[in-house]
């Protein structure tokens, strides 16, 4: 049986972090038309001191040609 990668990813730490504005994590996931995307994560604070990780996605495919 084939592995079925789609709605799962990945998370790694960022160990070439150099600045505060970048991602504390880095990763990818498959969606569930299997279309790939980059993942990257920021771990931030509420008002309340309530700590959250803030996502944000981009297509692979956009960023193939570049």
């Amino acid at each position: 049986m084939e592995y079925d990668n789609r709605n799962s990813g990945v998370l790694f730490k960022n160990d070439r972090k150099q600045k505060d504005t970048d991602p504390a994590y880095t990763g990818s996931y498959t969606n569930s038309d299997g279309v790939e995307h980059y993942l990257k994560a920021w771990i931030n604070q509420d008002r309340n001191g309530k700590t959250y990780m803030s996502l944000k996605t981009s297509l692979k495919s956009d960023h193939q040609n570049q």
